[in-house]
């Protein structure tokens, strides 16, 4: 399956409120090996990790209409559930149940972890924030060259800008952004 955008399984997430069940299947596709890793790597072990996984997936088809994009991004909101319903059943164990880590029991897969995933999408919201602060005619030069790709001397006779001009927006625009995402 090709990679999964941010923004595929926001309107996946979108068709399952609706009550869709292919988008259903479609996000358990793009989003259940990474779910299951968070799963296995609270519980060590498969099985139950396994009937965690299960009740994530219950849970986020009965409280999709729940999920709010502006709080968080649909990979963050769906592995808290994932995180929260395995340590749930790590904790019925009872107090002696104690959890061996099994290193040896890795999962491949080429995608980022869900803790990258969490980290982006906490930079990208920062970067969205730092961006919308910029004057408006600063953003979108800054948005058209660097998130379209567009380069300076097109986006200079797209605008009908002289180059510099251009140029010197985008510089002090990133100047600020760059304060701004410091800490």
């Amino acid at each position: 399956m090709p990679a999964v955008t941010a923004d595929d399984l926001s309107a996946l997430m979108a068709q399952v409120a609706a009550g869709d069940r292919e988008a259903l299947r479609q996000l358990y596709q793009a989003t259940s090996s990474k779910l299951f890793g968070v799963c296995l790597r609270i519980l060590s072990d498969k099985d139950e990790s396994e009937d965690v996984l299960q009740e994530v997936y219950v849970t986020i088809w009965r409280r999709a209409d729940r999920f709010d994009g502006s709080r968080a991004s649909v990979m963050t909101w769906i592995s808290t559930i994932a995180r929260n319903r395995a340590i749930d059943r790590l904790r019925a164990r009872g107090p002696l149940a104690r959890a061996e880590q099994i290193d040896e029991m890795e999962i491949a897969d080429g995608a980022p972890s869900a803790t990258a995933l969490l980290e982006s999408a906490e930079r990208a919201g920062a970067l969205q924030r730092c961006l919308s602060e910029l004057d408006e005619r600063t953003e979108k030069a800054i948005r058209t060259a660097f998130f379209e790709g567009v380069t300076y001397e097109a986006l200079a006779q797209r605008l009908d800008t002289p180059l510099g001009t251009v140029k010197s927006w985008i510089r002090r625009g990133l100047m600020k952004l760059k304060g701004c995402l410091e800490p």
